[in-house]
């Protein structure tokens, strides 16, 4: 029959009418937390959300008393919280934010050793603008190799100056007419820049010229000097010799060679040792000598180094006969 509800259905009304509000209101807050998310996700804001605790889904008796389970098939399925979504989205966390770059420390400063530089060595010693001799070298070597080529007598160019050298240096300033010191300086270098070297007073044959006022003697072959040789003769002071007077003197003319002596002569009036002497006037000689300053220092005869007399002899000839003049 339907014409009202019977006795046994008035408890069952009675139950029911609660759980359908509480299903409705849970249907409406579904409805609405979809809504409410996606316009906190627009946003960007969480103001105006349920206090609700993340993963907490609401229940659908959360403002009413559970209802009590209908056993009949009439009675309306509560949900259950798997079913119902929940009511605010887990919160996701803020990414950090990047490091900000900071600067390195700068290091600290240490303490370092000055090296200090180290010192210049000094420059060398400059040469000497004048040569002497004792000096030796390749500037040396280029006076020397000078010398031989303007025919003054000396050896092969070795780098040194030696009384060889200076014997020729003796003779270069005898010839130029300057100062007979035997250091090169720039009157002797000047004479040597331009050449000088004295002029023959013959102009033909063999002949020993001596210049007694520039102390020189010069082998000559046809008017041409071939060698210039220091020279050292007679300087006219009386002198006393086996008890009888002399002036030492060297007499001027023209003479030849005569007599001479191959090896070391003892004079005869005991004036010393003259070295392969050839006479040409009486007791006067040409002979080599252990020392021949640029200046007359003879008793007569006309020195020169015991190296020249051995070229004289041994290169150049001057036999007996030769002419010797003496100016």
């Amino acid at each position: 029959m339907e014409d009202g509800p019977t006795r046994h259905d008035a408890p069952r009304a009675a139950t029911a009418a609660p759980a359908r509000a509480a299903g409705q209101r849970a249907g409406l807050l579904r409805a609405l937390v979809p809504t409410v998310v996606g316009l906190l996700v627009l946003t960007g804001c969480q103001a105006g959300l349920p206090d609700l605790e993340p993963a907490r889904t609401p229940s659908a008796t959360a403002e009413s008393e559970p209802a009590p389970s209908s056993t009949t098939d009439d009675a309306t399925p509560t949900t259950t919280p798997s079913e119902t979504p929940s009511a605010e989205p887990t919160p996701t966390e803020a990414p950090e934010p990047a490091p900000t770059p900071t600067e390195a420390p700068a290091p600290a400063p240490t303490e370092t050793e000055t090296t200090p530089p180290p010192a210049a060595e000094p420059p060398p010693p400059a040469e000497p603008a004048e040569l002497e001799r004792g000096a030796n070298g390749d500037r040396v070597v280029a006076l020397q190799s000078r010398l031989a080529e303007l025919g003054y007598f000396i050896g092969a160019p070795d780098g040194d100056f030696g009384p060889g050298t200076q014997q020729a240096v003796w003779a270069l300033q005898k010839a130029a007419g300057i100062s007979r010191d035997g250091v090169v300086g720039p009157a002797t270098q000047a004479a040597l820049d331009h050449g000088v070297r004295p002029q023959a007073q013959t102009g033909s044959g063999k002949v020993i010229e001596i210049d007694l006022d520039r102390q020189l003697l010069l082998a000559v072959e046809d008017g041409r000097v071939v060698t210039v040789i220091n020279a050292s003769s007679g300087n006219g002071e009386r002198f006393e010799a086996k008890g009888r007077s002399y002036r030492a003197g060297t007499p001027t003319g023209t003479f030849q060679v005569g007599r001479q002596v191959d090896a070391n002569y003892e004079s005869s009036l005991e004036l010393g040792s003259m070295w392969r002497p050839k006479f040409f006037t009486g007791g006067i000689a040409v002979h080599g000598s252990g020392s021949i300053p640029p200046w007359p220092a003879s008793h007569g005869c006309i020195r020169v180094a015991n190296s020249a007399m051995n070229w004289i002899w041994d290169t150049w000839g001057a036999p007996p006969g030769t002419t010797v003049v003496v100016y």
